[in-house]
């Protein structure tokens, strides 16, 4: 029960007692996910259109997480892999059409959450609203694309911003998108890799060589400690636990540098092993609180340890690296009182993990968007990378650098090109590398970088953006401060929504035009496609025949249909007649990705780059060698009374939010989670309603009392963006900063 190429590890039938939480079957009366409810939820909700959900389960790529499930199977385990959040996603997939004619007055679809928006039904035919106008009207797939090349072709390409999201787009639309924006002159093409892992490309193309995992899922499970910095993969990745699982039953020990002791994390109901299903799993051994943006001083203190200790690997630091003198001098600089005090870690929490790490043979470290989503993103990632290397867990197995994704196209889309700091193979945007491309092209590349996901919606603001196409995506609840992002959309003469369902950045008000474009998801697009997962696994998901909602088209055939109408006398410069042949070209653009023109069917992957990069410490770098950075950590400057707080997830895949209720944490969308030290000292109780503030904006809230490093707090995202403050982000990878000082005060 696995894939040709998989690894097929099995569970070890031996139960290990020690690991049991107790005696619970199910966990039966605990706050935890109830995988088996969903499993009839997702039946039911599908029950007009079985045949067609089973058939994209059964063949199709997930279109959730990053981890590569095609249908049942994956290729590290022997068995069955199905998660809630391909299950959450499944209705999306086999909906039928909205009534239309709900769009002729926008008025009261505003008042509606993007939730509420999806279960409309899916968006089936291109519509038109001008400004002026209560709603939209439905018009030709021709009017609508005349309508957008002739705005496109009346403006300059600088005053262009194209924009992608990750929901299930495929590595083709995405290549065929940058080769569009290219075509027309622009490298303003941007993704949502840009709002969660920036910093670990930036970072890992500039210490190690290469913007990507460098292990694979084999490696965590033979892994002697795992280690997960920032991230909760019960809620994001939640088929990643049962990897989890089966390294703690192989003997892994695992630990998590958070600033809050997650749920899903401490215990674990893996629904498809019995023993775990029936007993649940004790995931994690040691757990090291931190501040929020802590993580930095944390890994500094830890290293000093590792260097008093001697327990740094000095013969792979001096064989195969550079800059670790640098690093030994910035440490020197560093006190422990100063480090404990920005970390919020004590001196003996660092020993602690310096000296479980030092004594694992091997280590996979494992970190997320609370690394990443912060001023300082591109610096956090230094830090763990430097960690990494200090003890030579890098290119061997059962050790590696992980930035664990949570959705399915991020990893591809920037290797696609679809990025505006990189052209197709990830390489930088600089004239050697867009000479070369043009080459490939036929028509002249540009080699500047375009501008950023967060810079279009500025540029927008100031006036300076008269095309703004998004495929999918919601800027009005990715970004901060979203009463400025309304404004700004507001001013962009013609906006482009391309995507399968409504979202709320659809009904603000034109600048002039906006446009709706009816998208075909993942397993409707001709000829099938392909998606890049974390361990940089390239799979296949065929087209799946089934109901196609109203005019629907493949986006690839949009943007390639958009460029003839654009520049017609050359638009087979930027022509495909198939999905094949976009592979084809891929391939011959991409080298890491040939293969990828010869997979044809559910199952088909090739793994570029193999099980593992930088195999035996050499580096694909100039010299063959890696980078330690010295970084320092920062002051936050926290009034007293005050508190720092970030954002988090709760049950939802990206905004799109399936239940008020987190089954992870028993939290509702209002929550304000909270240390009851602080809450005790606010004079409040845990559920008071309260009042939250920073300099940009407020909200209300009610207390969640949990297991948070005290002077933190966090907020569910996106609702938790009206606090966070619009430019505020990191210089080297552009990523926006997730985070704010607040104060929280009684409600009245």
């Amino acid at each position: 029960m696995a894939w040709k190429t998989s690894a097929k590890i099995k569970s070890s039938k031996r139960t290990k007692r020690d690991m049991w939480v107790g005696f619970k079957p199910y966990g039966i009366g605990e706050t935890k996910p109830n995988h088996y409810k969903e499993m009839l939820k997702t039946l039911w909700e599908n029950r007009d259109n079985l045949p067609y959900a089973w058939r994209i389960l059964h063949k199709g790529v997930c279109d959730g997480c990053a981890l590569g499930v095609a249908g049942f199977h994956d290729w590290t385990l022997s068995g069955v892999h199905l998660c809630t959040t391909r299950l959450n996603l499944l209705r999306t997939n086999t909906m039928g059409p909205l009534d239309h004619a709900l769009l002729a007055d926008v008025a009261p679809l505003k008042t509606l959450r993007n939730r509420e928006l999806r279960d409309l039904g899916r968006l089936a035919h291109p519509m038109v609203r001008r400004a002026g106008e209560p709603g939209f009207t439905q018009v030709s797939w021709g009017e609508a694309l005349d309508l957008i090349a002739d705005r496109i072709r009346a403006t300059t390409p600088d005053r262009l911003a194209v924009y992608l999201t990750a929901r299930g787009i495929t590595n083709e639309t995405y290549y065929v998108a940058q080769k569009f924006t290219r075509f027309v002159g622009s490298n303003n093409i941007d993704n949502a890799a840009r709002v969660c892992h920036a910093p670990s490309t930036t970072t890992l193309k500039r210490t190690i060589g290469v913007a990507a995992t460098t292990c694979s899922y084999t490696d965590v499970i033979n892994s002697d400690l795992v280690v997960l910095f920032g991230a909760n993969v019960a809620n994001g990745q939640p088929v990643f636990m049962k990897y989890l699982y089966l390294a703690r039953k192989r003997g892994a020990k695992v630990a998590v540098v958070n600033p809050l002791r997650e749920p899903g994390l401490d215990r674990y109901w893996v629904p498809s092993n019995v023993e775990s299903a029936m007993f649940g799993t004790q995931m994690t051994d040691e757990w090291f609180a931190v501040n929020t943006g802590g993580d930095l001083a944390f890994l500094n203190g830890v290293l000093k340890v590792l260097l008093a200790d001697g327990a740094v690997d000095r013969d792979f630091v001096r064989d195969h690296t550079e800059g670790f003198d640098d690093v030994v001098v910035e440490l020197d600089r560093e006190s422990f009182d100063d480090l404990e005090r920005q970390s919020g870690a004590t001196r003996a929490d660092m020993e602690r993990f310096a000296r479980m790490y030092a004594s694992a043979r091997s280590a996979v470290l494992i970190w997320s968007m609370g690394i990443t989503q912060h001023e300082r993103g591109a610096d956090n990632v230094a830090a763990i990378v430097n960690l990494g290397l200090a003890r030579g867990n890098v290119g061997r197995p059962g050790a590696g650098l992980m930035p664990i994704r949570g959705h399915s196209g991020v990893q591809g889309g920037a290797e696609m090109g679809a990025y505006a700091t990189a052209l197709p193979g990830g390489l930088d945007v600089n004239a050697a590398n867009a000479a070369a491309l043009s080459e490939h092209y036929g028509f002249a590349v540009g080699d500047r970088p375009g501008i950023t996901a967060e810079e279009m919606v500025e540029a927008a603001g100031r006036g300076e953006i008269d095309v703004l196409y998004s495929s999918g995506g919601n800027f009005l609840e990715v970004l901060p401060e979203p009463d400025v992002v309304d404004a700004a959309l507001a001013r962009v003469p013609l906006r482009v929504h391309q995507d399968v369902v409504l979202s709320t950045q659809m009904f603000t008000e034109p600048g002039q035009v906006v446009v709706l474009l009816p998208a075909a998801t993942r397993y409707e697009k001709r000829n099938g496609g392909t998606e890049t997962t974390t361990e940089r696994r390239i799979a296949y998901s065929p087209e799946i025949e089934g109901p196609r909602p109203g005019e629907v088209r493949s986006e690839w055939e949009i943007f390639v249909e958009l460029a003839r109408r654009v520049a017609p006398e050359r638009a087979e410069q930027c022509t495909f007649a198939s999905g094949q042949e976009i592979r084809d070209e891929i391939a011959r653009v991409v080298p890491v990705y040939s293969g990828v023109e010869l997979l044809r069917t559910t199952g088909d992957a090739i793994q570029w780059g193999g099980t593992r990069l930088c195999e035996g410490g050499t580096f694909p770098t100039p010299d063959g060698r890696a980078r330690f950075l010295a970084v320092a950590p920062s002051e936050v400057d926290v009034p007293p009374g005050s508190f720092v707080l970030s954002t988090r997830r709760g049950k939802q895949f990206n905004t799109m939010v399936h239940e008020q209720k987190d089954p992870l944490t028993g939290a509702m969308r209002d929550a304000l989670f909270m240390a009851a030290s602080d809450i005790e000292g606010l004079g409040l109780r845990d559920g008071d309603r309260v009042v939250v503030r920073s300099d940009h904006g407020e909200m209300r809230a009610r207390l969640h009392e949990s297991p948070l490093r005290p002077g933190n707090v966090q907020a569910f995202f996106p609702e938790g963006n009206v606090l966070l403050r619009a430019g505020r982000r990191d210089p080297a990878s552009g990523v926006p900063d997730y985070n704010a000082v607040v104060t929280v005060e009684a409600a009245r």
